[in-house]
């Protein structure tokens, strides 16, 4: 091989190295290095082929001199005519250069490696998706596009987490299952950061969903502090992990929400059982509550709230999980600041004992899954007469996925959801009454509360009446056409005992209908 064909390799060598350092880091750096690595190697290994090569033809012209010392002069001419026609094309100042060049693209795979593995971005991941909504509510008379439009505050089953932006910023100090690692999900208007509230119950629209540092304290326990998801149900929140466009009634009004606080985690050492367990605020705040009373005094929530999980995954199609949460739970108190608490300011205290259980299933096998969840749920002094609320619903889902010829991957996903809130009026943590206006004992966009014409026929503020029990069918239909883009259809009809669902005329209907479109890209 010729001087020039080597050269051209070393500076192919160079150009990959160049180009690679000038594309943006991401995740596949580790792939693009290994790739360069192999060609370096490749390089050294030319080299190592032609240092042999020249050893080769070096050995008999050494043999020739050696022959032709033994046997007098030769002519000059003579000798120096077979030499030049075996002789190698280079010299060893060639070789030398180009083992220069090779270790100088070693040496820069080098350095590019060890930013990859320890220099700012590594460890780094940013993901997410955005999902835009079209939407048609029939008791509300609205139809049209919902991007990053939540009312904070407000939450609706309709008009909950969907329809947002999703980001999941992940930094990894290290590798290997030690590796201490901070997670940010930033969700605007839509995620749980438009419900979160300050000390004295204030929303502040936050953006964030979840912020959160684990460092592992073993391969089995993992420490973790910040702002955590919840642990309980069966559902996610990410909309393209979602097998339906609307999240259940369980998921939206029974259970518990994001936590601040620390936690700890783990599993046994076959990875079959595992268990969680957060202490923290109440739910959704982000610092300990206090509520203003009577004479320009406060009382304060010193109570932590604990809530833990345990999952059971003995075979690889089947998961069994149960989860609870106690603690202390700021009332809804239109009347705080006269030192009466409650919906119906008949409480001496802004608080009351909350607490929740629920248990769920999950069986996967192929492409068909099954989900099962059966909540309970009750607030001390939380409910309309300023009784005791309590709550209990069951949710099932089932899931399939197929593929055809025209159109490719598909789904179709059905629900089934029942929430029952009755007892002493209704109400609870998750279920506010009064929140679109008109009637004060009805949740008029969601369907929840009282029956209005019991409400208004009452000589007693509605004291006597019963809240609603709600129930939701929903039907999905998914497409799949690439990796990253998700389309879904969904249909869902809710339906109460009482004519709860708040009409765009003001009236009132027992049931109400939604469909939407949803396109999901996942980057």
């Amino acid at each position: 091989m010729k001087v020039k064909h080597i050269t051209v390799l070393c500076l192919l060598a160079f150009e990959a190295v160049a180009a690679f350092a000038a594309e943006p880091q991401s995740t596949s750096d580790a792939n693009r290095l290994k790739a360069l690595q192999a060609q370096v190697n490749a390089l050294q290994a030319n080299l190592d082929s032609l240092r042999k090569t020249i050893a080769a033809n070096a050995a008999p012209a050494a043999a020739a001199n050696a022959g032709a010392a033994n046997i007098g002069p030769v002519n000059t001419a003579t000798a120096v005519a077979p030499a030049s026609s075996t002789a190698p094309a280079f010299t060893n100042d060639d070789v030398q250069q180009m083992r220069e060049q090779i270790a100088n693209a070693s040496l820069k795979v080098d350095t590019l490696q060890e930013a990859a593995t320890s220099g700012p971005l590594a460890g780094l991941s940013i993901t997410g998706y955005i999902d835009p909504v079209y939407l048609y509510n029939r008791a509300q008379h609205t139809a049209g596009f919902q991007f990053l439009n939540h009312d904070p505050g407000i939450y609706d089953y309709y008009n909950s987490t969907l329809g947002d932006l999703y980001l999941d910023i992940k930094k990894t100090f290290g590798v290997g299952p030690m590796a201490p690692s901070a997670e940010i999900v930033i969700q605007p208007n839509r995620g749980f950061g438009s419900v979160l509230s300050n000390e004295r119950g204030g929303v502040g629209n936050n953006i964030l969903t979840q912020a959160q540092v684990s460092v592992p304290l073993s391969t089995t326990k993992t420490f973790e502090t910040g702002l955590m998801t919840s642990l309980a149900g069966y559902e996610i929140q990410p909309s393209n992990q979602m097998l339906t466009l609307t999240h259940g009634l369980l998921y939206d009004f029974s259970e518990p929400g994001n936590m601040v606080g620390i936690g700890l985690k783990g599993s046994d050492a076959t990875y079959t059982h595992f268990w969680q367990v957060l202490l923290g605020n109440e739910q959704l705040r982000t610092a300990g509550a206090i509520v203003n009373a009577a004479n320009n005094t406060t009382k304060s929530n010193w109570t932590p709230t604990l809530t833990a999980r345990f999952d059971s995954a003995t075979t690889t199609g089947l998961d069994v999980g149960i989860s609870g949460t106690i603690g202390r739970q700021t009332l809804f108190s239109p009347c705080a600041a006269a030192g009466e608490y409650g919906y119906q300011c008949n409480a001496s205290s802004p608080f009351g004992l909350y607490t929740y259980v629920e248990s769920d299933v999950t069986y996967t096998h192929d492409k068909t899954q099954f989900n099962a969840q059966l909540d309970y749920g009750q607030l001390q002094k939380g409910a309309w007469n300023g009784g005791t609320a309590r709550w209990f619903g069951t949710s099932l889902l089932g899931h399939t996925k197929w593929t055809t010829a025209g159109i490719g991957r598909m789904g179709a996903t059905l629900r089934l959801d029942y929430l029952n809130d009755t007892a002493n009026g209704g109400g609870g943590s998750n279920i506010l009454y009064g929140l679109s206006g008109g009637d004060p004992s009805v949740n008029g966009t969601s369907g929840f509360g009282l029956d209005p014409s019991c409400f208004q026929n009452s000589a007693n503020k509605g004291m006597e009446c019963k809240g609603a029990q709600h129930y939701a069918l929903t039907a999905d239909l998914l497409f799949y056409p690439t990796d990253q883009i998700i389309v879904k259809f969904e249909y869902r009809h809710d339906g109460a005992n009482h004519p709860v669902f708040q009409k765009s005329d003001g009236s009132y209907s027992r049931s109400n209908d939604i469909a939407a479109l949803q396109f999901v890209y996942t980057f």
